[in-house]
């Protein structure tokens, strides 16, 4: 699953920077907040498919589902049938700072309202990580919405949802390439 899901993670990101005009995090959150961005076709695609990306890489319900007994159908669970105690923390508190990477990306990236700057006063700080929390919070209320709302995908047909952010990052990158303003 990580071979499929890379590329199109590896395509949207060059997407996104190439749309920002930078690869540095911070010009490209300071960029996607400002006025020049506009309503993009090409932004709209690079998005869902991160978020496909980051459905799969965080072995998610319509990809994998953690609940189930089943060794076959498990993608990240068989991993960690092995472990127990401080070493099955470690590991799912990883799955967890993963999870929160892909989810802080998203809301940074392409929700960047009210983000603060490193030369903001400390009422803007204090307001930009409250409002850091709250996309957070509703991020992960979307996706507890979901995973309770869809089933779990069969195995086989992972390569093709995987394929499908592949494409939609593709189709960003050359919407970027043949037209300027979307």
């Amino acid at each position: 699953i990580a071979s499929l899901a890379e590329p199109a993670m590896l395509i949207t990101v060059f997407s996104v920077a190439m749309i920002a005009g930078s690869t540095q995090l911070s010009n490209v959150a300071e960029f996607m907040g400002s006025d020049a961005v506009g309503l993009r076709v090409s932004l709209g695609m690079a998005f869902v498919a991160l978020t496909i990306v980051a459905l799969a890489e965080n072995a998610r319900i319509p990809v994998d589902n953690p609940a189930t007994h089943l060794e076959l159908t498990m993608v990240h669970e068989a991993m960690v049938l092995e472990y127990s105690g401080r070493h099955l923390a470690l590991i799912d508190l990883s799955s967890q700072l993963k999870l929160l990477l892909y989810v802080s990306l998203i809301a940074c990236v392409f929700l960047p309202w009210s983000t603060a700057t490193a030369d903001a006063s400390v009422a803007r700080l204090v307001s930009g990580a409250l409002l850091y929390f709250g996309k957070l919070a509703v991020l992960g209320f979307l996706l507890a919405v979901f995973e309770t709302s869809i089933a779990k995908m069969r195995v086989f047909r992972i390569p093709e949802f995987l394929g499908a952010a592949l494409m939609l990052a593709l189709l960003a990158t050359l919407l970027r390439f043949v037209s300027g303003s979307l």
